[in-house]
């Protein structure tokens, strides 16, 4: 490999969320983060270069893109989606959480029902529940290690609680499946026949593993694209998340208007320069970069699949067919809640993504990130084991 992803960096001290800040995320000190989604690889080289070449121009102005961002983006959606973007659809947004936000105050009302299928990122409820919407779950099923969708109830919640807007994630964080194209045209027609728009949270689209295929969903028919909000970025393929930077697809010109509107009562309007500066080197430089990374993180899966199966059989992993992102099931070990924090946090030393913070169906689980050097992986594999061999 042309990168080292084995290389390990030491991002204690440096304001990083992941790792500075347990006591103000509720955690003890000195536990091994694997939780938020947040890589421990450096961006790609071309990304850093763009990002110094810019800090030595040495001014850092109210800025906006142009059309050489556009033209990137367009490649790169094209290229591996086969989906053709256009200019007039794009809005550019500091974060896909702000944007939902955006769209769930611009296109509703307080009271509004809002559908989101958990377990699921919990943000989605979150600022549902804080904008004062109606939380609608249509919770996913889980049968012999796969989670699918009970259709009939998603149709169901629809119509009983009047929903306006379903919030789609695909890849679906945590449980990381690759909704295929049966799934997402089902869902899709029903949303059509009782008018809900859908925003449609991709911004894992460029995590897939061998066997499975992203579609985006806007582009399965002419109808989606009418009431799709479309959500990507580049800040979880190339780790730019504090850089603030995604980019948002509305091709219908009300759903757009309504969108602007509420970001323009936000008081949101340029862009941060070092966003644009990266995602533009990032798209149009990081492949490579990209390639050999999801070569690295199919290894890294196999290794946590190869090390429960020998070591630790009483917790499964759901198999994921996208993201970096892994849920596992500890309900065979019959621990409580509160006990299961206990393992994982006091007698492992592990920050993970409790299940429960994810809604519904997510009693027993636990959320782990990947992606990190495997040496990180099996430190934390083997502190878990531990833990559990000493009761």
């Amino acid at each position: 490999m042309t990168y080292n992803f084995n290389e390990i960096i030491q991002r204690d001290n440096t304001n990083s969320l992941k790792y500075d800040f347990a006591n103000r995320c509720g955690k003890p000190e000195g536990l091994l983060p694997l939780w938020v989604a947040d890589m421990d690889f450096k961006t790609p080289g071309p990304v850093v270069e763009a990002l110094v070449e810019k800090s030595k121009h040495g001014i850092f102005g109210y800025s906006e893109s142009g059309q050489d961002y556009f033209f990137v983006l367009k490649d790169w959606f094209k290229t591996n989606f086969e989906w053709d973007i256009r200019p007039d659809w794009l809005v550019k947004t500091p974060g896909v959480v702000y944007a939902i936000a955006t769209a769930i105050r611009g296109m509703t009302v307080k009271g509004d029902g809002i559908l989101i299928q958990q377990p699921v990122y919990y943000p989605f409820s979150e600022i549902i529940r804080i904008n004062e919407r109606k939380l609608v779950v249509n919770q996913l099923v889980y049968e012999k290690g796969r989670y699918t969708i009970d259709f009939a109830d998603f149709e169901n919640k629809i119509i009983a609680n009047d929903v306006k807007l379903f919030i789609l994630c695909n890849p679906h964080n945590p449980v990381g499946r690759v909704w295929t194209r049966e799934e997402l045209t089902r869902l899709g027609d029903i949303c059509l026949k009782h008018q809900v728009t859908v925003i449609s949270d991709e911004i894992h689209q460029d995590f897939i593993y061998p066997g499975h295929q992203h579609l985006v969903f806007a582009d399965l028919k002419p109808e989606f694209l009418k009431i799709s909000i479309t959500c990507t970025a580049p800040t979880k393929t190339f780790n730019l998340a504090g850089l603030q930077i995604s980019n948002i697809f509305i091709k219908d010109r009300e759903l757009r208007k309504k969108f602007v509107d509420e970001m323009t009562k936000s008081g949101y309007n340029e862009l941060n320069v070092m966003g644009i500066v990266a995602c533009t080197a990032a798209y149009s430089q990081g492949r490579e970069w990209l390639n050999e990374l999801r070569t690295y993180l199919v290894g890294n899966l196999d290794f946590v699949r190869r090390f429960l199966s020998e070591k630790l059989p009483q917790i499964k992993l759901v198999e994921p067919e996208g993201t970096y992102l892994v849920w596992l099931d500890f309900n065979e070990l019959g621990l409580s809640e509160k006990e299961l924090e206990d393992l994982v946090i006091n007698k492992a030393g592990l920050w993970l993504d409790e299940g429960i913070m994810f809604g519904a169906g997510g009693e027993g689980f636990q959320r782990i990130n990947i992606a990190s050097p495997r040496v990180i992986l099996e430190q934390a594999l083997t502190q878990l084991e531990q833990a559990i061999n000493n009761g």
